[in-house]
């Protein structure tokens, strides 16, 4: 079910793709694959109410250093 025929920002066609969103909470980070409608034109992704509350979820957990969950895939660093 599409959320809307054409891309609410320029109009664009849409499509439904699997794609990768990264989630911050605090000092963590996590990567989640999910479905979004995607603007073939401008790249602008539209997520689903249900996804957008799973973002809040992970986000929540993540800043609260709930990452038991998570697996953890290796250690970022921020070089100066």
């Amino acid at each position: 079910m599409k959320l809307f025929e054409k891309c609410p920002v320029c109009g664009g066609e849409i499509v439904e793709k699997e794609v990768e969103k990264v989630l911050k909470g605090g000092s963590n980070t996590a990567i989640t694959k999910v479905k979004a409608e995607v603007c073939l034109h401008c790249g602008e992704r539209l997520y689903s109410p249900d996804t957008i509350s799973r973002f809040e979820d992970i986000r929540a957990k993540l800043a609260q250093e709930n990452v038991s969950e998570f697996e953890p895939i290796g250690k970022t660093f921020l070089a100066a």
